[in-house]
């Protein structure tokens, strides 16, 4: 488990042997089977998920219908709303997969950011790439229209294609499962026409 977060942030800056202790050391990998619901709506949590492997989603119950605003993948990280807030959580966040995490709280972070100063200039340059990614996915979302938004997962991120049930992956590109089943055969038929 540690050596895949070694090997990210290996990417990023060089660890000594004392930092990689010290990581393992804070007790932050977890395993959670598929359909593990990691934060409830309206709950109050102080942690913050990076996904080694596996898939988890963020998603709100509106009117008793999921509707599915993200899926974090491998070297993916999310910290909710409700930790920088201090409020309680507005959505869910649930393992779609088998996955392994890692789960640290900020005040654990500050710890780190002391002993180890390299890691406070890493976490701002991963929330630097994850916010202007964020601002790419919201505008395009905005911009386009169901069938460009699934031909832009299709290029971006195929995986989720499969890895996905239907059912959540058609709310995520803010449309109905039978939907999602037109337009996959639409653009099918278009590819071999």
């Amino acid at each position: 488990m540690q050596d895949l977060l070694f090997g990210f942030i290996s990417k990023y800056v060089t660890l000594t042997e004392d930092e990689k202790n010290a990581i393992v050391s804070l007790n932050i990998f977890r395993s959670a089977k598929k359909g593990t619901t990691l934060l409830k709506e309206g709950q109050k949590s102080n942690d913050g998920y990076f996904v080694l492997k596996g898939c988890i989603r963020t998603y709100y119950v509106i009117d008793g219908e999921e509707k599915t605003t993200a899926f974090y993948t491998e070297m993916e990280g999310l910290t909710p709303h409700c930790v920088i807030n201090k409020t309680p959580s507005e959505y869910f966040i649930s393992c779609v997969e088998d996955s392994i995490l890692t789960i640290a709280d900020p005040e654990m972070e500050v710890d780190i950011f002391k002993k180890f100063p390299k890691f406070e200039t890493l976490c701002r340059v991963l929330s630097e790439e994850l916010l202007a990614k964020q601002q790419i996915n919201f505008d395009e979302y905005k911009t386009s229209s169901p069938e460009q938004r699934y031909l832009n997962l299709l290029q971006k991120r195929p995986d989720l294609i499969q890895r996905v049930p239907q059912h959540q992956l058609a709310s995520y590109l803010g449309i109905k499962p039978q939907s999602l089943s037109r337009l996959r055969a639409r653009i099918l038929k278009k590819n071999k026409g």
